[in-house]
C-alpha cells in the first residue's frame, strides 16, 4: 500500500513541477505578444534609413553605368551572381545566371565584374575592420568593371628575385 501512495506522490509532485516550469514561460510568450515589436519601436527616422540606402545604390548604378546592366533587377541577379561565384558555390550562381540572362541583361557584364573582383585579390574575411568588404568590391566592380587594379608583388618574391641572387 505503502508503494502505491509513493507513487501517486511522484506522480503528483511531478505534474506539479511541470506545471511551474511551464507557466513562466507562457507568461513570457503572452508578454512578448503585448510587447510591440522592435522593428515597430524603432523611431521613423532610423526605420527610413535602410531603404532610400537601396534606392540610392540603384540610382547611383543606373547614373554612373547606363544600359542594361543598370537595371535593377539586372544589378541584383548580376551582384549575386558574382558574390556566389568567390563563394565558390557555382550551382546556385548558375541559377541565377539563368533568371539574369532571361530578363536580357548582358552576360559580359557578369564576365567582367567577375574578373575585376578575382583580380583585386583576396579578401580579409578575419579582420572585420577591413575596408575592403567582398559586397563592396562587387559593387565597385558592378559600376566600373575595367578598372585595372594595381597587383603588388608578394614581397617574398620580389626580395628574392633569381636575377638578384646570382
Amino acid at each position: 500500500m505503502r508503494s502505491q501512495s509513493m507513487r501517486v506522490a511522484v506522480g503528483v509532485l511531478g505534474v506539479a513541477v511541470l506545471i511551474v516550469l511551464a507557466r513562466p514561460s507562457s507568461a513570457q510568450v503572452v508578454a512578448q505578444a503585448n510587447e510591440p515589436k522592435a522593428s515597430e519601436q524603432r523611431p521613423a527616422g532610423e526605420a527610413g534609413k535602410e531603404k532610400p540606402k537601396k534606392i540610392d545604390e540603384y540610382a547611383e548604378v543606373e547614373r554612373l553605368l547606363g544600359g542594361p546592366a543598370a537595371n535593377p533587377e539586372c544589378f541584383w541577379l548580376g551582384k549575386r551572381v558574382v558574390s556566389l561565384l568567390w563563394n565558390d558555390d557555382l550551382d546556385t550562381a548558375f541559377r541565377h545566371l539563368d533568371l539574369y540572362d532571361r530578363f536580357g541583361c548582358p552576360a559580359g557584364h557578369v564576365q567582367t565584374a567577375f574578373r575585376c573582383v578575382v583580380r583585386r585579390g583576396d579578401i580579409d574575411r578575419k579582420d572585420p575592420k577591413a575596408q575592403d568588404t567582398l559586397e563592396g568590391r562587387v559593387l565597385n566592380c558592378w559600376i566600373n568593371p575595367n578598372t585595372d587594379p594595381v597587383i603588388a608583388p608578394p614581397a617574398a618574391a620580389a626580395a628574392t628575385s633569381p636575377s638578384q641572387a646570382q
